[in-house]
């Protein structure tokens, strides 16, 4: 048997491992469930595919609460899921169930974007995917795009942002996208939901360096994923650096930073709560820090009663009266 096949090259533990050969075996979430209708909550899904010539084709999961009005129009959510850029996808078990649970607590349209993975595709490939998939989601706008749950039934004067650990990453660098490009008419993205948001930086801030295994994870992962520019202050996964874009430029009237007591990355999410306060932005920023409990929580054990209090915080900010124009 050629060596190449076992010897290991490259480990991530928990997540993943590169063999000599190039193989990637991912150690977490390659399990994967089909669209369906949730006997649970009523919530509809289906999968779709964004065509995109440069990128390639993003596939993605649609979700469709059980609606009491067939003209309804209602918010229109775009959620990355937590994966260290690397693991997961939209269509395993955990990203599926709990999308199936905010999208019934909250009452909203849902797409969940599969975005690219390292170390096959390093970053920029997720920031890219999830642009392009924001891009075709609101070209639905004037009724007359590929996908018929968008036309019929998204709120495009409605549009959030949200995602959990790298998900939170993305939706805070979409934003600044966002605020750089602008849309057109008939688009606001009206809020970004960042939840346990994965940032980081050289120098240990807060309680980082008491857990010095979970730090040395934490050092690891941004050079992992993103090899050519692996200083851990890059913007993207500092973006409260020296020298990084004021975030005066997010694109959003709104963002709520949520945080869990027993998490590395607590601080790093403090740290953007407080920065983004005192930028000169001219949106409303909110904190909620859930005691007690660890990095994504809410995402692996649906029926706990934090859980449920973090959805509802999440619902309650997707369906909040819209800001003035900003």
């Amino acid at each position: 048997m050629d060596s190449s096949k076992t010897e290991i090259a490259h480990e991530f533990l928990q997540l993943l491992r590169i063999y000599k050969d190039g193989r990637v075996e991912r150690l977490v979430g390659t399990d994967v469930v089909p669209p369906s209708i949730d006997p649970k909550t009523g919530v509809s899904s289906k999968d779709i595919t964004i065509i995109n010539p440069q990128l390639g084709n993003i596939s993605a999961r649609l979700f469709l609460p059980k609606l009491t009005h067939p003209n309804q129009k209602i918010p229109l959510l775009l959620h990355f899921h937590g994966s260290g850029f690397c693991v997961f996808s939209s269509f395993n078990p955990t990203s599926h169930n709990y999308l199936n649970t905010l999208v019934s607590e909250a009452n909203i349209v849902a797409l969940s974007v599969n975005y690219r993975k390292a170390p096959e595709h390093p970053i920029p490939a997720a920031y890219d995917d999830s642009w392009v998939a924001l891009q075709w989601a609101v070209s639905h706008c004037n009724g007359g795009g590929p996908e018929v749950w968008l036309n019929d039934y998204a709120d495009f004067e409605r549009v959030f942002l949200a995602g959990e650990s790298t998900g939170g990453n993305i939706v805070h660098n979409l934003a600044m996208m966002a605020g750089e490009s602008g849309f057109g008419p008939g688009v606001r993205i009206i809020g970004a939901a960042m939840v346990h948001p994965y940032f980081w930086g050289s120098d240990p801030i807060g309680s980082e360096a008491l857990d010095p295994e979970r730090k040395a994870s934490a050092d690891r992962l941004w050079p992992f994923v993103c090899p050519s520019n692996p200083d851990n202050d890059d913007p993207r996964a500092n973006p409260v650096a020296e020298g990084a874009p004021s975030l005066v430029g997010l694109g959003c009237g709104r963002v709520l930073v949520c945080v869990a007591e027993k998490d590395i990355l607590r601080d790093r999410g403090l740290l953007y709560y407080e920065a983004l306060g005192r930028s000169g932005w001219m949106g409303v920023v909110k904190i909620v820090d859930t005691e007690g409990e660890d990095h994504c929580f809410h995402v692996y054990d649906l029926e706990s009663e934090k859980a449920k209090d973090l959805n509802k915080r999440l619902a309650a900010f997707f369906n909040r009266d819209m800001p003035p124009l900003l």
